[in-house]
């Protein structure tokens, strides 16, 4: 009689559970959607630094209102979570003149975090221009574009650049006319505060093999965590194909050896796919994974090819990241694998936080199947298609 007592109540807790970890998976789906709809997105800031005998002469395109707003872009990945984001939607819906008139007051104190200098000697920026594109929606970034130089002492000292971890990520370039028959570029992600190497006045800086390792790893992995909100999804939704180990690692297998191709392709310049395109077919993707979880759960031929395919689609997802920061030609070899090194790295996180919340409790329950993975991944695929539909119209 006893047991036939505890049977509902176990029953109810099974149910709880499941209940509580599908809410999770639907909590953490719809908050990508939402976040994916009202992105304001951090970006790292570009600059191109130009030195001369005379002179060091800085290009800098960066996100003007979140500095002006005193936003910490160290610690966020969208304006929309900072305690000042009010400010900066303030500071956005202004006509880009009168932005640029802010800026300009507010020049001094901003270029006290601007850390420059010709060996151990601190340079002092001199602000030549500023500009802000009108931006077609108020919902979404626009660049400010700063250009200020600063006169070098003598000697021969290199100069470095790093500045307030405040203002987030940079990608930094040095831009050489006339560089010397098979000198590389130097091209460099620092992260927030960093410094860069020091940049000599004739010639450019060489970026060593572990700060090229250490950098694009954590590149390649931040843009999958946190950043990679449509790349989240799609590995979900291999890991909710099924519990099974072998059908998990030949999904992310092919999918890893497709994205690594068409990453090196599009890399080295081979291969050349509008966003537009790719960005609307990577939506896409996750919409088909999604579907095939809810009507062909059985690992075919057909799906190992189709993964293979959406990890082509991808790998040029990918490759714009590594497009912006422009990979030394001195490292690229080393930055490329490490850049893949750190996405897979994010990759693995996913499943491995997806199989600890979810799959090590209920991945044996008969279940399992019905009650979390047909749900989660019908969440799944309405977040795709209204990211296709986004991407394709909005």
């Amino acid at each position: 009689m006893g047991k036939w007592l505890l049977f509902p109540v176990r029953k109810a807790m099974e149910v709880a559970k499941s209940t509580a970890a599908l809410s999770a998976v639907a909590f953490v789906i719809w908050l990508s959607a939402f976040a994916a709809a009202r992105a304001h997105e951090v970006q790292p800031a570009i600059a191109d630094v130009t030195v001369t005998q005379d002179e060091v002469s800085v290009t800098m395109i960066l996100n003007g209102e979140a500095i002006v707003a005193d936003i910490d872009l160290s610690s966020i990945t969208d304006t929309n979570n900072a305690p000042n984001a009010d400010a900066y939607d303030r500071l956005r819906a202004l006509p880009p003149e009168d932005f640029v008139d802010r800026f300009l007051e507010d020049w001094p104190s901003l270029a006290e975090g601007i850390d420059m200098r010709a060996g151990d000697a601190p340079l002092a920026p001199v602000l030549s221009e500023v500009s802000t594109e009108p931006g077609e929606d108020p919902d979404l970034p626009r660049q400010t574009r700063v250009v200020w130089t600063a006169p070098l002492p003598e000697g021969d000292a290199g100069v470095s650049f790093a500045w307030d971890d405040a203002y987030g990520s940079l990608i930094l370039r040095q831009i050489v006319e006339d560089p010397a028959e098979g000198e590389a570029p130097y091209a460099a992600f620092l992260n927030p505060g960093q410094r860069s190497e020091e940049m000599p006045r004739t010639g450019t800086a060489s970026l060593s093999v572990g700060q090229a390792i250490a950098n694009y790893i954590y590149v390649g992995y931040t843009h999958i965590l946190p950043k990679g909100l449509d790349h989240i999804l799609f590995v979900l939704g291999l890991f909710f194909f099924s519990v099974k180990l072998r059908p998990l690692v030949t999904q992310t297998t092919a999918f890893t050896i497709a994205h690594t191709l068409t990453l090196a392709l599009a890399t080295l310049g081979i291969l050349r796919v509008p966003a537009s395109i790719v960005e609307p077919l990577i939506a896409l993707s996750i919409v088909y994974i999604a579907v095939e979880n809810i009507f062909r759960p059985s690992l075919t031929r057909l799906r190992i090819a189709v993964v293979f395919g959406f990890g082509l689609l991808h790998g040029l997802g990918f490759a714009s990241v590594l497009g912006d920061i422009g990979l030394s030609t001195g490292r690229f070899l080393t930055s490329l694998v490490s850049f893949n090194v750190g996405v897979e790295l994010g990759q693995l996180s996913i499943v491995l936080a997806a199989y600890l919340a979810i799959g090590i409790w209920f991945g044996q329950k008969p279940w399992y199947r019905r009650r979390i993975v047909i749900p989660a991944s019908l969440l799944i695929g309405l977040v795709g298609l209204w990211w296709t539909f986004e991407r394709l119209i909005l």
